[in-house]
């Protein structure tokens, strides 16, 4: 039978839930990554890339919650990427890739924030470091850049059993510019949805809804991911988009 938290328990669950929206981040008592994993696994898709891979953390919840196909990450952040590299060694079918993604490949300026989460290319406007100052910017990086179309050609992926999941900060939009011969095929795209301007030039929630239904997918999943942890305003969110072939 189920046993009931203790107060103690309580509290730790309490105090870790204030520390991760600290930083930015929200937990739910039902891991949005296992019910994730469910439907993906049900539109038959066996593949991942995964765009602003960071040091991984997707690709290991991902894991956890028995995700067994393959999964490409990528990510342009040398001190990232090289946790990325460390992270993915043990796994035969997880493939790390140092780039950034854009609406066509060369180079891109990428600005370093304090907490790695929350670099961009676009500039941090004031809503998003006064809520989580650790995320204001404290250098720059020059970083190779490619596009999606590319990667499904470098690494012969096939977009009818994959997930494209976008993790740029605001850089949405020219993600989806260089998937123009792919876009549409995909069976299903998670992106960052943004609630609020956090990123100069970034577009918001109803934009990439509108882009995304255009493109043939239905909105079908959201989850809490940024939230100011003192007004408790949401300002991003995570949302899996379905090809309409795929309904």
């Amino acid at each position: 039978m189920p046993i009931a938290p203790t107060i103690a328990s309580r509290g730790m669950m309490k105090s870790l839930r204030t520390r991760l929206n600290r930083a930015g981040f929200d937990i739910t008592r039902e891991p949005f990554h296992f019910r994730f994993v469910r439907m993906i696994q049900r539109l038959g898709i066996d593949t991942v890339i995964d765009i602003g891979a960071n040091t991984g953390q997707f690709a290991e919840e991902l894991r956890a919650a028995r995700f067994a196909g393959t999964i490409l990450s990528v990510e342009p952040l040398g001190a990232a990427y090289a946790q990325l590299l460390a992270a993915s060694q043990p796994d035969d079918t997880w493939t790390p890739v140092r780039a950034a993604v854009s609406s066509e490949p060369g180079t891109l300026t990428l600005n370093v924030s304090g907490n790695s989460v929350s670099s961009s290319v676009l500039d941090m406007l004031p809503l998003h470091s006064d809520a989580v100052p650790s995320s204001s910017y404290v250098s720059t990086e020059e970083v190779r850049a490619t596009t999606v179309d590319q990667l499904m050609a470098d690494y012969s992926l096939q977009p009818g059993s994959s997930l494209l999941k976008i993790d740029v900060q605001g850089f949405e939009q020219s993600v989806l510019d260089g998937a123009s011969a792919t876009l549409g095929s995909f069976a299903a795209v998670q992106m960052e949805l943004s609630l609020a301007p956090l990123y100069a030039g970034g577009a918001l929630m109803p934009e990439m809804v509108a882009r995304m239904e255009a493109a043939g997918f239905d909105l079908w999943l959201t989850e809490p991911a940024f939230i100011d942890p003192e007004t408790g305003r949401m300002y991003q969110c995570d949302g899996v988009f379905v090809n309409r072939t795929f309904s």
